[in-house]
């Protein structure tokens, strides 16, 4: 302090003073002339309320800043695979228990505890079975693992903090020195003001200790905010990295085909060159279910020789769907479901993006339809590293139904007004119920030559709604798809790279004797 003063000219300071006195004088001699005109409380009544309004006002922006921070909060990928459920909710568990009482903000290394807590939770989930699951990690991964959170963290600041692009590490580090000294520059100003006006002074420093108080409480909600924020973003790549499902390269999984999908593509019609990875629609059934009819509806023209005969397909058929919203697919004709053996269906449908089940109407024999199912969700529930592709059934043959010479469509299912409308609306209830699929997957269609109903609307709609659910079976599917293409490319290159390393090896050592 002393120092302080010895840099300040003194004479300045007493100019200062007596320019600021005449203002500082305002506030007593207003206090006095209140005072003597019995206006006194009629001030303190308004001093009251006014102080009332800034304090609702403060709690109003506190209130709405908190919807701010929460509606920005780390939301889990919807694109990751169940096994990552648990894993988020043990995240959760753990943002919900840090307080900032117990995680100090001026420790560093408290909050370097508080990630690896975090990422042993994780880490432990996805590799319960190891004694150090920190380490359960390769270092491609991991530098990658950084990079990106390098690269986020880069842009969060571009984009977020005004002139960070001229901001240097090095006036970071000259304005923290400086604070020490601005720390105390402000207090010699308050002690300066209880000298020259001290009922200024006070009034000042009750509204600064009603405004600190109001920011400490800003502060704290918000410090609690970051540590929840720190846990979920940590949580975030843990989850990428210990799920297994990083790949190294930066191209999207579906940008290209599939091993499998390229082939199916070349054995359909498909005439231009495939782009991207197309969306897998397979159609299953019993025979005899109308699954052929079906594609030649969603088609729009004959392009599968339908069954009228058991087993007319015998094998998976892919061919190349195109429509409206839905730039690339292939959809596959099956053989009826009791003419697979289990592990062919299985396979099908672990390939599939989105399965059509086809049900006859007119045949109340549901048990085997329920039976194959099951057998598929089962095994659905096993691939914790996949999504489950949507099921809709399309409910055929439903000109069949009673009464069975009666075929005046539209029907209103909502509102049945006829015996066959009400007819449909019976079968579709117990078909999701024999099922077990929800009523709104069970789509009434009519597949009947001269008769198609049903699909160029509802079923195709249908389709398209559940876009979104079947693409991210798809990009589960690529990722696992490429991870295996990944591991072998690696694996051949680096086994090439170090069999010419080690060829070449005798001649570097002969070069270096002929050099010396």
């Amino acid at each position: 302090m002393k120092k302080l003063l010895s840099r300040i000219d003194r004479l300045r300071l007493l100019a200062l003073l007596l320019w600021a006195v005449p203002v500082a004088a305002l506030l007593p001699l207003g206090l006095l002339w209140l005072w003597q005109i019995e206006a006194m409380r009629y001030w303190l009544v308004a001093l009251v309320l006014f102080s009332a309004a800034g304090y609702g006002l403060q709690a109003w922006l506190h209130r709405h800043e908190r919807r701010l921070l929460l509606a920005a909060e780390t939301e889990p990928d919807p694109d990751w695979p169940p096994a990552a459920d648990v894993a988020w909710a043990l995240v959760e568990d753990l943002a919900a228990q840090t307080k900032p009482e117990d995680w100090p903000i001026g420790e560093g290394d408290r909050l370097g505890v508080l990630g690896q807590q975090t990422l042993e939770r994780v880490a432990r989930h996805f590799h319960p079975d190891v004694g150090e699951p920190l380490l359960e990690l390769t270092v491609p991964h991991t530098l990658l693992i950084v990079e990106r959170a390098s690269r986020d963290l880069r842009e969060t600041i571009t984009d977020h903090i005004p002139f960070s692009h001229r901001l240097t590490v090095g006036s970071l580090m000259r304005a923290y020195r400086w604070k020490p000294f601005a720390d105390r520059l402000l207090g010699l100003y308050r002690a300066g003001q209880w000298v020259v006006n001290p009922a200024h002074a006070f009034l000042t420093e009750a509204l600064s200790q009603l405004r600190g108080r109001g920011y400490a409480l800003a502060q704290d909600e918000l410090y609690g905010w970051i540590l929840r924020e720190y846990v979920r973003k940590v949580g975030a790549y843990a989850i990428e990295l210990y799920s297994g499902r990083l790949l190294l390269s930066d191209d999207a999984p579906e940008a290209r085909p599939t091993t499998t999908s390229e082939r199916d593509l070349r054995a359909s019609d498909a005439s231009d060159e495939p782009g991207g990875e197309p969306l897998r629609i397979l159609v299953l059934g019993r025979s005899n279910a109308g699954k052929s009819s079906l594609i030649n509806a969603l088609f729009g023209q004959l392009r599968v020789a339908t069954d009228l005969l058991p087993d007319t397909t015998k094998m998976l058929t892919p061919y190349r769907l195109v429509h409206e919203g839905l730039d690339l697919a292939l959809i596959y004709d099956t053989p009826g479901s009791d003419a697979m053996d289990e592990q062919t269906l299985r396979t099908a449908a672990g390939d599939a993006d989105m399965i059509l089940w086809v049900s006859a109407a007119d045949r109340p024999d549901r048990h085997a339809d329920r039976e194959t199912l099951d057998s598929l969700r089962a095994a659905f529930a096993e691939w914790l590293t996949r999504r489950p592709p949507p099921v809709l059934v399309a409910l055929s043959h439903i000109d069949r139904l009673r009464p069975v010479r009666e075929w005046l469509p539209p029907y209103d299912l909502a509102e049945p007004k006829s015996l066959k409308a009400e007819s449909i609306l019976a079968a579709v209830e117990v078909v999701a119920t024999d099922l077990a699929i929800p009523i709104a997957s069970v789509i009434p269609v009519c597949l009947a030559g001269g008769r198609v109903y049903n699909v160029d609307d509802v079923l195709w709609a249908a389709i398209l709604d559940r876009l979104d659910a079947a693409q991210r079976s798809r990009l589960l599917r690529c990722q696992d798809a490429r991870k295996r293409e990944e591991n072998w490319s690696l694996v051949r290159r680096q086994l090439a790279n170090a069999g010419r390393f080690l060829l070449e090896l005798p001649n570097r050592g002969t070069g270096g004797r002929n050099r010396r």
